[in-house]
């Protein structure tokens, strides 16, 4: 007959000093994730690839539905296709009123189907003041700018998406709750 041996987990007692305290910044930061986490409704942005097999837009646009369904207000950009399209897909399937739009530029500078997308979406932010830069520029503060209005990011990038990177970078910079999901 074999014995039950209990298990014992030894939890150091001595001064943290000796260890190296955690200093009050670094507990600030994470007091402060933690309650974000715990929020029932948050400020949630999307960002991410546009060039994504249909099953990977599938999988973001139903993450999507249900954060919205919850009461999360989701903030992402505008775009025909990839990760933008299927985070407005769902967000509108689920409660118009949860979902914002930030645009790098202005509508009439969007596409006709992203101008199409956008029909119905009752919070979108334009921006003419940037109608004479570059798409990716735009684009670049545009990211910004959906990081500083958020709570959490969830980004959907490969491991090659230099401005995708710089744009998480950004975010763990400003103490966002960050989750990355690589799609290479």
């Amino acid at each position: 007959m074999a014995e039950d041996k209990e298990q014992t987990i030894m939890v150091p007692t001595g001064d943290l000093s000796d260890r190296g305290e955690i200093s009050d910044d670094v507990q600030d930061q994470l007091a402060h994730e933690l309650a974000t986490i715990q929020k029932t409704e948050k400020r949630v942005a999307i960002i991410g690839s546009r060039n994504l097999p249909i099953t990977h837009q599938q999988i973001i646009e139903t993450l999507t539905f249900a954060l919205a369904s919850q009461g999360n207000t989701i903030i992402t950009s505008g775009g025909s296709s990839g990760t933008n399209a299927a985070a407005i897909r769902g967000a509108m399937k689920a409660n118009p009123q949860n979902l914002k739009v930030i645009l790098p530029q202005t509508i009439g500078q969007q596409p006709s189907d992203v101008q199409d997308q956008l029909i119905g979406i009752p919070t979108i932010v334009e921006h003419p003041d940037r109608a004479m830069m570059t798409l990716a520029d735009a684009s670049r503060i545009c990211n910004r700018e959906i990081i500083d209005d958020c709570q959490q990011l969830i980004c959907f990038l490969s491991h090659t998406s230099g401005t995708l990177h710089k744009a998480t970078s950004y975010a763990e910079e400003s103490h966002k709750v960050v989750t990355t999901f690589y799609l290479d």
